[in-house]
């Protein structure tokens, strides 16, 4: 079954692993220990995010490191942009307005 990303990033715990990995890559061990869960439900975390492709698996040795897959952040970043670009022309507009109503009162 492919899962949707955003589904995926609408879990706090997820976005949070996110942001754990996204300087450095770590273990599910090294993960878990920041979470107030057990390293099962990390794992579970992890899985689906691996399936959205948002993060990826590298093994060394004995260990598997999880790390942020960036081609796939951007995929999420060029979807939100559109609304960013909407949401900025909404606000310089308001800017706009609110500094005419305020000549207006001067």
């Amino acid at each position: 079954m492919r899962r949707d990303i955003f589904q995926a990033i609408a879990d706090p715990t997820r976005r949070a692993i996110i942001t754990l990995i996204a300087t450095q890559a770590l273990t599910p061990n090294a993960i878990a220990e920041n979470f107030h869960s057990t390293r099962q439900a990390v794992s579970k975390h992890l899985r689906i995010l691996t399936e959205c492709e948002l993060v990826k698996q590298e093994q060394r040795g004995r260990e598997i490191y999880y790390s942020l897959e960036v081609k796939k952040m951007k995929e999420i970043d060029t979807w939100l942009g559109q609304f960013r670009k909407l949401w900025e022309t909404s606000f310089n507009q308001l800017d706009t307005l609110l500094l005419t109503m305020k000549k207006k009162k001067k």
